[in-house]
């Protein structure tokens, strides 16, 4: 083979390389952001592989409203002026509003008894109206005392019965009357719970609401 023929084989050889590597460093550029789409997608991020949007499962439920709760509702946009109702919702989970007007409160949101409050009143009384419904942190608590390993004040967060609240605190001392419990609601009402037969039957293990108190006696023998 003569230099000249040679030279012309080596050129050759060389551009067919170049195009090789060319097409895979072009193969490689189109997939890195797929496999970058496809790490942000399993590390929490806003699309998945198909573009659609990835629910976040830990996202806080909306806070419901309980009885018991202390509620301030403040109308704005009537034509009369309407002080702030300070209402506290009652055992029946009902709150009362201007004209008379009753309205379930319990197990609700906040934004969801805006708008059936809301509802009611416009355009039956009202042409415009906004509503805003602020609950009173301060007063979610229940409180056990007496013969319960921590007594304290506790954080209503959620529905809870006697038998829980008494756990949340310890649960009972070796001196604890658990036949005798004293359940007080908010409004001063007052029943006797007798724990032990409520482990073994639900229905007497009642429900206590943000502002109870619940006092274990100490037993004289």
């Amino acid at each position: 083979m003569s230099i000249k023929n040679f030279g012309k084989g080596l050129r050759c050889w060389a551009v067919v390389c170049g195009l090789v590597l060319g097409g895979l460093c072009l193969e490689g550029c189109r997939t890195q952001p797929h496999g970058k789409q496809l790490a942000e997608s399993s590390a929490g991020g806003v699309t998945g592989t198909a573009g659609t949007a990835v629910t976040n499962s830990n996202a806080l439920e909306p806070e419901v409203l309980r009885v018991g709760d202390s509620l301030t509702v403040t109308f704005i946009d009537t034509p009369t002026t309407f002080p702030p109702f300070q209402e506290k919702i009652k055992e029946d989970g009902t709150i009362k509003l201007a004209l008379n007007q009753y309205f379930t409160a319990d197990g609700k949101t906040r934004g969801d008894l805006e708008k059936e409050i809301r509802a009611r009143y416009v355009p039956d009384y009202f042409k415009y109206l906004t509503v805003t419904v602020t609950p009173d942190v301060n007063t979610r608590w229940y409180y056990v005392d007496g013969e319960v390993k921590t007594p304290s004040r506790q954080i209503y967060t959620s529905r809870i019965t006697v038998l829980k609240a008494i756990a949340s605190v310890g649960g009972f001392t070796d001196f604890a009357n658990k036949k005798n419990v004293k359940l007080t609601r908010v409004d001063g009402r007052t029943q006797t719970i007798n724990c032990v037969k409520a482990l073994d039957k639900p229905s007497l293990d009642p429900e206590i609401y943000t502002g109870d108190k619940i006092h274990v006696p100490r037993r004289i023998w």
